[in-house]
């Protein structure tokens, strides 16, 4: 679809169908000038759930005051999905809006095309200068897929080494999760994580402040900001671990006995080494206080984003966007981590934000983090290329109050898993489907914990909504077509895998360039002009704060 090809009334949906709003009042098509299109800054949590959120339970104890400013000031999205429960499929989705089985995105050792097109080419063709800070989880030799800047290396290997492999279904592979996340959950002083996360928020806010220095004239930037935390392991430091100590810790909701687990949580289980071996509850409760704890971090994170983009004076040109990449069981029917269709795994945080364009508002139509590249692109006023079939929608229309198609659809063929596992959400329906296994069909408005299985229902309800989701998945998917696709592809990446870890290894793990040897005091630069350029907002030679004149933003002086 080309944005802003239709009227506000005739606008399309993502199926090219005409809506048909006339009562819609937004605006008339985007149109910005050069000099104030919007920055777009995107963060993304990993494996943050959205139904513990305060801004979707307001009983919830998680302190986030910074995502909940965001939520009260923008567009949040109330049911919104990632379209696979697992880090690279969600985010291969995420930045292409095509779902997994047409972009390969199978598994955490899958590789992305190079010739597939992201919202960072969309950008970028756009005049954009993308910009990628922290986890993104490509595989493969290209590390970019159209970003031209990379600040940090990612947190995952790059290579084929976690490919499923369902020729062996029950052979636990080393890089499986267990349940060593859960029983030494607690705090910490420092962990992987932190490191990680810590040098993605310097390199981005050094970013912010480097790009305002340059002045007037530099292209808008539009920088992911993609933070490793809450993820397990279920560790955080102290200070945020001990500002849980006077909260009760809720236990979960959930808790079904293993021998009435369904096939796939049942595999889920084994899969994660849970399978007959219980955890205490008090482990439990400790690593869901650390979960809360990380996801306190991330709200802190971003409001450190948005304090640094005010300073730059580039908070009013902005556009925020908020999400998750996948959620997080944290016990929740006895399950832990992702890898599932059950809401605290497949639903997350979404915000989009820019008070300059369009009001707060909530979305009750199940949307998916797939639609965002399109969005992004409708939102600077860009045109999607008629040649370009994705599986997304833009949600721009939303953001003024146009009720979107409520529908999203999505593919798992990760660990956990024999065959595809795909799942349709629409209305108050949820319908999960895979070869091997009985169909599951979810009432979320009757049952939202979704405790009550319906597909094989003699209820005339139920039954009629059985067999229409069976029909629609049918004429969606070649599930078994899509079966052999994968298995294919994992013996081909296994074999690759054999192959180059013998004799020399070439790491495909990104390494920032180092580009730093003029950045502090050196002696062949005069050190006056040096401290003047590194300065901001600027002073001249005397002290007095000149006007800032920002790229793409508004003028001011120093103390506005």
């Amino acid at each position: 679809m080309a944005p802003h090809a239709m009227s506000p009334g005739e606008r399309q949906n993502g199926n090219g169908v005409a809506n048909g709003h006339n009562d819609y009042m937004g605006p008339p098509p985007t149109v910005h000038t050069e000099a104030d299109r919007p920055n777009i800054l995107y963060i993304m949590a990993d494996q943050m759930s959205a139904p513990i959120l305060k801004m979707h339970d307001p009983e919830s104890v998680v302190k986030t005051p910074n995502i909940d400013a965001l939520a009260a000031n923008g567009v949040v999205f109330d049911s919104a999905y990632c379209n696979s429960p697992l880090c690279a499929p969600s985010r291969f989705s995420l930045v292409s809006g095509q779902l997994p089985s047409r972009v390969g995105g199978y598994d955490n050792a899958s590789h992305l095309r190079s010739d597939v097109p992201t919202y960072a080419h969309f950008l970028r063709n756009e005049g954009y200068e993308t910009t990628l800070a922290g986890k993104m989880h490509f595989i493969g030799p290209d590390q970019l897929h159209g970003f031209e800047n990379r600040l940090t290396p990612d947190i995952y290997p790059g290579d084929f080494g976690w490919a499923v492999n369902w020729d062996k279904p029950d052979e636990r592979q080393e890089w499986f999760h267990n349940m060593s996340s859960v029983l030494q959950a607690g705090p910490c002083a420092r962990s992987n994580q932190l490191d990680f996360d810590e040098e993605v928020m310097y390199k981005s806010t050094q970013y912010l402040y480097d790009y305002v220095r340059q002045g007037p004239g530099r292209r808008p930037f539009a920088m992911t900001v993609s933070l490793t935390h809450p993820h397990d392991p279920y560790a955080i430091t102290d200070d945020l671990y001990d500002l849980y100590e006077d909260t009760e810790i809720p236990l979960p909701k959930v808790n079904i006995k293993q021998s009435q687990q369904d096939p796939h949580s049942e595999r889920l289980l084994k899969c994660i080494d849970l399978w007959g071996n219980p955890i205490p509850e008090e482990a439990i409760k400790r690593a869901r206080r650390a979960y809360y704890g990380a996801c306190t971090y991330v709200d802190n994170q971003i409001g450190r984003l948005l304090k640094t983009l005010k300073d730059c004076r580039l908070d009013k040109n902005t556009i925020i966007i908020f999400s998750g990449d996948h959620g997080d069981m944290l016990g929740e029917r006895g399950l832990w981590y992702k890898m599932n269709w059950f809401e605290m795994s497949a639903r997350v945080p979404m915000i989009i934000h820019y008070p300059k364009l369009f009001a707060p508002r909530r979305v009750k139509e199940s949307v998916s983090t797939m639609d965002l590249p399109p969005t992004m692109l409708e939102l600077i006023g860009g045109k999607l290329g008629k040649h370009l079939k994705l599986d997304a929608r833009s949600l721009y229309p939303a953001l003024f109050g146009e009720k979107l198609q409520d529908e999203v659809f999505g593919e798992y063929m990760g660990e956990g898993t024999i065959s595809p596992l795909m799942m349709i959400r629409t209305e108050n329906w949820k319908y999960v489907i895979s070869l091997p296994d009985p169909p599951q069909l979810y009432d979320l408005e009757a049952d939202p914990l979704e405790l009550r299985n319906v597909a094989a229902s003699e209820d005339p309800k139920y039954k009629a909504a059985s067999e229409r989701f069976a029909r629609k998945a049918a004429a969606k998917w070649n599930l078994q077509a899509i079966h052999d696709m994968v298995l294919d592809s994992q013996r081909e990446r296994q074999t690759c895998w054999s192959a180059l870890n013998k004799g020399k290894f070439t790491s495909w793990d990104y390494q920032p360039p180092a580009g730093d040897y003029g950045k502090y005091i050196r002696s062949f630069m005069p050190l006056d002009d040096l401290e003047l350029r590194a300065r901001y907002p600027p002073v001249d030679a005397y002290g007095r704060v000149k006007m800032v004149a920002q790229p793409h933003g508004q003028a001011g002086a120093c103390g506005e």
